[in-house]
């Protein structure tokens, strides 16, 4: 009895994969007779004009047995495609005014230097990278919409695409985005001959300047102003020496070069000064030529502020480079515009701006008239100064000496 109960059992199972097996077969049927060459008959459709050349019955995948309908020309069927190889660059580009930066940079965001970019500015012209510096400059355009395309290049890939741009005849002083491009580190620069930051209230001192710190302590606040020159500074040992802040510079432009180097202590000064709990503010030496690079120099200083908290303003160094500087033989208008521009850029970006400069250099080489609307922060050496102008800032010698800083220091007043 139980064994004929199995077998019935095992008969019901067979009939069970059978009647699977035949029901998977004539769903796929279609399909089957496609693997093995047997096409399917064409199913019966009504007329339907309005059908006429669109979809036929139910089987989407019918256009794969139409070989026409692949264009086997086109470089996707090409087994002789000619792949492009080389370094992929593209474009970025901005305007301040009515000049035109355009510069090639790579997938990391890197400029790309080495090599004579040249760009096609529609209607206008093809001008090129001559120094090779990933940057090609395009000055004195018209108002309007231009576009702009890179040349094809040996070993690079270029966009194929033209890149639009808009150039306006108004000056804005605002802040550029893409800054970070420009801005060099000393150690790719010639620092001997491209800092060359010289404080000219040391020459025109009359000798009864007061390096002692805490002579006017009672006048106001004790302040210092750094750079690289200074070296390493612990800032802690500065706090304790009583000194309640700092001005720190952020950089300076190329003496010779005219390019914008950020100063290799900058950052380790604000962290150091700001950790100690010292109120900082920052300044940047000039060799501005034009109100243009007067921008671009703000640019780099609001750029390289976003991660701190500044109690002070950020001051334009407005001063000699030895004679040698490219813009030390600007004339006052000249001079005065740059300043403007530089200050202009920064209180846009929700900074206080400064101009710091010697007494003969605010008496002869800026119209000071013209920049009252900014801190004023006077070098002049002398036991008591006499400019005649607004200050709020008097640097009295820049021979003091503080503790936590190796050498001399330059000291500095902040009135109350």
């Amino acid at each position: 009895m139980r064994s004929k109960w199995v077998r019935q059992s095992i008969l019901m199972g067979v009939f069970m994969v059978i009647g699977i097996i035949v029901l998977v077969l004539l769903t796929n049927w279609d399909t089957i007779r496609r693997k093995f060459g047997r096409p399917a008959p064409a199913p019966v459709v009504a007329s339907d004009p309005e059908a006429e050349g669109g979809q036929i019955g139910d089987d989407l995948s019918g256009f794969m047995q139409d070989e026409s309908f692949f264009d086997k020309g086109s470089s996707t069927f090409q087994s002789d495609v000619n792949i492009e190889t080389g370094t992929k660059v593209n474009v970025m580009m901005d305007s301040i005014g009515q000049d035109l930066r355009i510069m090639v940079i790579d997938a990391m965001g890197h400029l790309v230097t080495g090599q004579e970019f040249a760009a096609d500015v529609e209607g206008v012209g093809i001008y090129t990278d001559d120094d090779r510096d990933g940057i090609i400059y395009v000055e004195h355009l018209r108002e309007g919409d231009y576009f702009v395309k890179l040349a094809e290049i040996e070993g690079y890939i270029v966009p194929r695409t033209k890149t639009m741009i808009k150039i306006s005849k108004d000056l804005e002083f605002k802040a550029l985005s893409d800054i970070a491009f420009l801005v060099l580190t000393e150690d790719q620069v010639d620092v001997k001959i491209e800092d060359t930051e010289n404080r000219s209230a040391q020459y025109e001192g009359d000798g009864s300047e007061n390096i002692d710190a805490d002579a006017y302590k009672d006048v106001g606040k004790l302040g210092i102003d750094v750079s690289g020159h200074n070296g390493e500074i612990d800032w802690e040992a500065v706090k304790d020496a009583g000194i309640d802040f700092a001005i720190v510079r952020c950089g300076y432009r190329g003496a010779s070069s005219g390019s914008l180097i950020l100063d290799s202590y900058f950052k380790e000064n604000m962290r150091g000064a700001i950790k100690a709990g010292i109120p900082v503010g920052v300044y940047f030496f000039s060799q501005a030529v034009n109100e243009t690079e007067a921008i671009e120099e703000a640019s780099m200083v609001v750029e390289e502020c976003k991660l701190y908290m500044l109690d002070l303003p950020i001051f334009i160094d407005s001063e000699s480079a030895g004679g040698s500087g490219r813009a030390d033989d600007l004339d006052v208008e000249k001079r005065t515009a740059i300043t403007r521009a530089f200050c202009e850029t920064i209180t846009n970006s929700g900074y206080e701006a400064g101009v710091y400069a010697s007494k003969n250099w605010w008496n002869k080489k800026i119209d000071a008239e013209q920049l009252t609307l900014y801190h004023a922060w006077l070098a002049q050496y002398t036991e008591e100064p006499d400019y005649e102008g607004y200050y709020d800032y008097w640097q009295y010698t820049s021979k003091g000496t503080i503790d936590g800083i190796e050498g001399r220091v330059d000291l500095n007043i902040r009135y109350r």
